[in-house]
């Protein structure tokens, strides 16, 4: 183990119920893999760029001239990407908006899922590129979405394991803070997640 990545998102600070949980996580694993290198990048203080006519091309040509033209502008999705590619562990700390994830997240995604770095197309099909890495997700949902009605309205979760099998990350594992605006179940849900993170395969 030489790194664990944890990207956070919520801009509520302390009265974040995703970053608790992170937090609690981010204990777990230092304790666990004492000698790796722990990488915490706070999306909502970071405001990465979102993919734009200039962006777009300079972390997707296969144009060798037209990459080395818009090489200052690939930096910050180089640095990502790298990143990403250099760990072993990937935490995704996120809440539930409106059904689905933040577009700071999605920001974030779109700079690191690039062609030729963390996948590339085949015969086969696609193949990812960021193989052999384990990936837990911390959601935070005011709602309860792992069972009953509101179960098929989730589409942070399938999206995030949709994403990350695409670019070779299949080791998926999930933590829930969830019910955070239902008033019997806020008050434990960080503490049920917490509880989660103890029993975690690491």
């Amino acid at each position: 183990m030489t790194q664990i990545l944890m990207i956070e998102v919520s801009p509520r600070g302390k009265d974040s119920a995703s970053r608790a949980v992170a937090d609690m996580l981010a204990a777990r694993l230092t304790d666990h893999y004492p000698s790796a290198k722990f990488v915490r990048r706070d999306l909502a203080a970071e405001h990465l760029p979102h993919l734009d006519e200039i962006t777009l091309p300079a972390i997707s040509t296969k144009d060798p001239a037209e990459a080395e033209r818009l090489k200052e502008v690939a930096h910050q999705s180089d640095q990502l990407t790298d990143e990403l590619l250099e760990s072993d562990v990937l935490v995704i700390a996120t809440p539930m908006w409106n059904f689905g994830i933040p577009s700071a997240l999605k920001a974030w995604i779109d700079l690191v899922v690039r062609p030729g770095r963390t996948f590339q197309y085949s015969d086969g099909g696609v193949l990812g590129l960021a193989k052999g890495k384990k990936a837990i997700l911390v959601l935070a949902s005011g709602g309860v979405f792992t069972g009953g009605p509101w179960r098929s309205w989730d589409f942070v979760e399938p999206y995030l394991r949709q994403i990350l099998g695409f670019i070779g990350i299949v080791d998926v594992q999930t933590v829930r803070a969830e019910g955070m605006n239902i008033p019997d179940l806020a008050a434990d849900a960080v503490s049920r997640a917490n509880k989660a993170v103890g029993e975690l395969a690491l």
